[in-house]
């Protein structure tokens, strides 16, 4: 990418930096390089000077998924001081990241969530992530973009809401964030506007699963195409990173990955951050959120390792996902004034129908998601709005034995006998549109977890138009297997990715923060995850929520100027 010295959107470098790494500063200066601090057993988390309480700083970011990293890595790169404060430790992926799925239980935000309604979200691994990187160090890469009317259901289909941003706005981030990961998928891409810039990497190769669902589809008359996955089909030079190694097709990606192919954000954009000065702090807990009297955020009080430390701010940017971010906002009664924090709560509709097959599959080979389908993303026999993407899905053997005894209701020899055929056994997965209602929301509950907090409780019952979707796709499944010649065809039905609960909107009446990410109520405190989607979007989430990160941070950097001009 070309170095820039004005700041643009889409591009990763908008400012020549101050630097801010005592080391680097002091050899840019001729001087004696500060002392060298003492090492710890892990090389990732080398001790850090707390900052005293009287020491501001530009911002403080907390959470480093896929929407605090990118944030973190543009206002570093602006020259600003940033410190960020991750709840979870920083993993070494060499040594931590084992081929073993009981294994990566750590990566997983393991604390005990409430779920409730009719249709009560999983969590743990399927919805949220704890340590440098978030849920990324665990996401299966699926990368694709939303199509354009994806962001217009309440215009297209007087239901839902619509996107304050558009799809044009957010184009050039999906093109540079494409480029910076080393998306690997197919150029010319089938669905959606013609792009200025194909894929940087081939597509990784189709596995069994992968290859058995192009088979039934072309005999329904269904297009596929392999999906553009944030791993590696071939060693990448990323910028300002290095050289990253590519994918070994292990099939681990619901997991850590040990050797950086998959772009999660602790081999991406964190590295990054802290090469322009960054001051990560892992292990560290967000509970208070200080205000003056004009309500302005002053600072936070969190605790790293049992000991309770204050940190001054000059702004607050909020990136702990859907379910802690509007937790904190309700703790610290913050940014309440629209009544819609904690409210809006959606989850994907993805319903996964699996078949078995004569020819050996090994499904939890090869890249898990290697196969997409659009086709279905407006269907015309649809009698519900929006709509969802088909993709071929990898599974875990521990994973899928519990799906087995949840989803057939099998267990002790039954389910033993099921699962002596899990390498002919192959699935595939939608990933659908979900309308806000009044029913699906996040409160606090009475009941406290072990720091005493209250502990979040999330309602969510799958509403007429999620329960249309879902019969439609299951119809569809089945006759892609059954055209590909499975047996003992069945669906599981399940939920993915807890989606709003601090929507963004055009006005602090019925919302929480504006276009760019900025609170109604609370000028100096800005939210990028997903929580601030008006509506879920008919495609995984990594993606946009790195999209609309990286336009936050140039938003608020673009004001700043403003300022100082």
């Amino acid at each position: 990418m070309p170095d820039e010295e004005v700041l643009e959107e889409g591009v990763l470098n908008p400012i020549k930096p101050e630097v801010q790494d005592p080391l680097l500063r002091a050899l840019l200066a001729d001087e004696p390089a500060p002392a060298a601090a003492t090492p710890v057993d892990t090389p990732l988390e080398q001790p850090q000077a707390v900052e005293p309480e009287a020491d501001e700083v530009d911002c403080v970011v907390i959470g480093l998924g896929a929407g605090g990293a990118p944030l973190l890595a543009r206002l570093a790169m602006a020259g600003l001081k940033v410190v960020a404060l991750e709840a979870g430790p920083w993993h070494n992926p060499e040594k931590d990241f084992a081929t073993d799925e009981r294994a990566q239980d750590f990566l997983f935000w393991n604390d005990e969530r409430l779920s409730a309604g009719h249709d009560p979200l999983a969590m743990g691994k399927n919805n949220s992530g704890m340590g440098v990187g978030g849920s990324t160090l665990h996401y299966t890469a699926y990368t694709p973009r939303p199509l354009p009317d994806d962001l217009s259901l309440r215009r297209d289909f007087g239901r839902g809401e619509d996107w304050p941003v558009s799809y044009q706005e957010l184009e050039p981030y999906y093109e540079e964030l494409e480029q910076f990961l080393g998306i690997s998928g197919p150029t010319p891409y089938p669905w959606g506007p013609t792009r200025r810039k194909g894929y940087p990497l081939a597509p990784l190769p189709l596995n069994s699963a992968a290859q058995l669902m192009v088979r039934g589809a072309e005999k329904v008359g269904i297009r596929t195409s392999p999906a553009a996955n944030a791993a590696l089909s071939g060693r990448y030079y990323q910028e300002g990173v290095g050289w990253r190694e590519a994918c070994t097709n292990r099939g681990f990606c619901q997991a850590g990955c040990f050797n950086g192919a998959k772009a999660s954000m602790d081999v991406t954009f964190i590295p990054l951050a802290v090469k322009h000065g960054a001051d990560i702090r892992p292990n560290s807990f967000v509970t208070e959120i200080e205000r003056d009297a004009r309500g302005y955020i002053t600072g936070v009080v969190y605790t790293q390792n049992g000991e309770q430390k204050r940190q001054r701010c000059r702004h607050l940017f909020l990136c702990a996902g859907s379910v802690e971010t509007p937790r904190l906002l309700l703790l610290n009664e913050l940014a309440l004034t629209s009544g819609q924090v904690g409210k809006n709560l959606m989850a994907h509709p993805g319903l996964q129908v699996f078949g078995t097959f004569a020819e050996e599959v090994r499904p939890n080979k090869g890249i898990p998601g290697g196969l997409i389908s659009q086709d279905t993303h407006r269907p015309q026999d649809a009698d519900f709005a929006g709509g969802y993407l088909l993709q071929s899905i990898g599974v875990m053997p521990v994973t899928f034995a519990g799906q087995v005894a949840r989803g057939r209701k099998l267990w002790g020899q039954p389910l033993r006998d099921y699962m002596r055929n899990f390498n002919h056994i192959a699935g595939i997965n939608i990933l659908g549109d979900c309308l806000p209602h009044a029913d699906n929301f996040l409160e606090l509950a009475e009941e406290k977890d072990a720091r005493g907090l209250p502990k979040p409780r999330l309602h969510f019952t799958a509403q007429e138009n999620e329960q249309r979707m879902n019969a439609h796709a299951e119809k569809t499944m089945r006759s892609i297997w059954e055209a590909a010649g499975a047996t003992d065809i069945w669906a599981f039905q399940r939920y993915a990715h807890v989606i709003g609960t601090a929507r963004m909107g055009l006005s602090g009446d019925d919302a929480v923060v504006d276009a760019n990410g900025r609170a109604f109520d609370v000028p100096n405190l800005y939210i990028a995850d997903n929580s601030v989607f008006p509506s879920a979007l008919s495609v995984n989430p990594a993606l946009t929520i790195m999209a609309l990160s990286l336009r936050t941070a140039d938003k608020f950097l673009e004001q700043q100027q403003r300022r100082d001009v």
